[in-house]
């Protein structure tokens, strides 16, 4: 068990139960899974783009990424349905804390001019932040990078509001603006 598990086992369940009256430990908001999404609009002109993607992503994630397909065709677009044009990996259990653990310790501080993260979650206590680029992560070397690709971090929570969802990711340690 990592630390951002460990933290959450012993110190994060006892201030939220106490915070906002829990009766049951099953009340108390967890992180359910994390989802990173990559989109790929230059795949259309360049079948590269999404290898170099899905082996970034792969890096990032230490799971396999799904390559995500067009549902419909767009003729604007140079876009056929069936074309792939993103990736996405879904992480639960030990690697999500994991990653979670890295995200908020390396990652969050290396960005440039960081002065905290929007409090901005979606109305039911998830909370989303997205990337410009992949080489902030310390997986990705920087001299094998073909092509800077921006990503989206999906943390859904069990929260019922965005006021626990909210009090669940500070206590955990993620930075919010003050």
């Amino acid at each position: 068990m990592n630390l951002l598990h460990q933290k959450y086992k012993s110190e994060v369940r006892t201030k939220l139960k106490a915070q906002f009256g829990y009766q049951n430990d099953l009340q108390i908001p967890t992180i359910q899974k994390v989802t990173i999404n990559m989109g790929i609009g230059k795949a259309v002109e360049n079948k590269a783009r999404i290898e170099a993607a899905v082996a970034d992503l792969a890096a990032i994630a230490g799971q396999k990424p799904i390559i995500c397909k067009a549902r419909r065709s767009i003729s604007q677009f140079r876009l056929r349905e069936g074309m792939p044009i993103g990736a996405k990996v879904t992480l639960r259990g030990k690697i999500m804390y994991e990653f979670l653990e890295r995200l908020f310790v390396v990652v969050i501080p290396r960005l440039r001019d960081f002065r905290g993260l929007p409090k901005k979650l979606d109305g039911r206590g998830n909370y989303s932040v997205g990337f410009a680029e992949q080489v902030v992560f310390p997986e990705i070397n920087l001299d094998r990078v073909q092509f800077v690709q921006g990503m989206d971090v999906t943390i859904s929570t069990t929260a019922k509001s965005d006021e626990e969802g909210f009090a669940l990711l500070t206590e955990l340690g993620l930075p919010f603006k003050h």
